[in-house]
């Protein structure tokens, strides 16, 4: 079961877009809406939600839940929610996709902590969990800003007369189709495509610190990438620290990819080919790495 949670904004198509355009598998979604500022941003908001929940069923056949966030702005509340909503999808042996992309940033963060936290504390489920951003192709806000300096433009040209009428009938035209757009879509238009895919998967950060042996696995990862093996990864940092390949060295190797795997801090990630495992960066490694080779 591939459950999507998502929090519903004032956007369209990054919410639905990048699932279809990445083929992702959605089984089910429950998009979260809570009341955000005025009356008429509320009833825009809940008609965003409406039309995605019928183009989320009819479109891509998945299961529709509509769930308030009581209080948009009350950050604890909201990662108590999302805590128990993304556990409940756990426990049901699901897959749980987070989308950060609309909503309020309490409440866009607060799950994101959850989904983080959740990850963190169910190792066994690590795997199981993902939080992702949708950049869109364009906002729209810009553009109706410009359009209204158009129209600023108009009106003053007015005062004088100077205006003639398929002018008038220009500018009508282009802000009936900006507000038809609008309406259709949201503030935002499209979903960007970032690397060859629609979804930015933000990756699981560890709580512990790293250790010096650690910091050379992973520095040794960097610089020469992927390892067939650990042995062949054990070599090579003998190789560079200018120490003899011992048992010794290569079992104090293997302590410290285990430490530093998916079952313990995260930073490296290993695919077993018959006796040997895979070894490489993970995400999370990888950004380890980026943020420390000038330290």
């Amino acid at each position: 079961m591939q459950t999507h949670v998502i929090p519903v904004g004032f956007d369209y198509d990054r919410l639905i877009a990048p699932l279809v355009r990445d083929r992702l598998d959605v089984d089910r979604v429950v998009l979260l809406e809570g009341a955000v500022g005025s009356e008429a941003n509320v009833e825009y908001s809940q008609h965003l939600a409406e039309k995605l929940e019928q183009d989320f069923e009819n479109l891509l056949g998945a299961e529709t839940d509509r769930v308030a966030v009581s209080d948009v702005y009350d950050y604890d509340a909201a990662f108590a929610q999302a805590f128990d909503l993304i556990a409940e999808e756990l426990d049901s042996g699901g897959e749980v996709w987070v989308n950060i992309a609309s909503m309020p940033r309490t409440v866009s963060f607060a799950f994101a902590t959850a989904a983080h936290s959740l990850a963190v504390e169910r190792e066994e489920d690590r795997s199981r969990i993902h939080t992702y951003y949708t950049a869109p192709e364009k906002y729209l806000e810009t553009e109706l800003a410009e359009e209204l300096r158009r129209e600023i433009d108009l009106l003053s040209d007015l005062d004088t007369g100077d205006v003639d009428d398929d002018r008038i009938a220009e500018r009508v035209e282009s802000a009936r189709a900006l507000l038809d757009e609008f309406d259709e879509r949201g503030t935002t238009i499209g979903a960007k495509e970032i690397d060859g895919r629609h979804v930015v998967e933000i990756p699981v950060a560890s709580f512990s610190n790293v250790k010096p042996f650690e910091e050379l696995v992973l520095f040794t990862l960097g610089e020469h990438g992927e390892f067939a093996s650990v042995s062949d990864l054990a070599e090579t940092l003998a190789s560079d620290l200018g120490e003899e390949y011992t048992d010794s060295f290569r079992s104090k190797v293997i302590y410290n990819v285990d430490r530093l795997g998916p079952g313990g801090k995260g930073y490296i990630e290993q695919e077993r080919e018959g006796k040997s495992h895979r070894t490489r960066l993970s995400r999370i490694g990888e950004l380890w790495v980026r943020a420390h080779e000038n330290d």
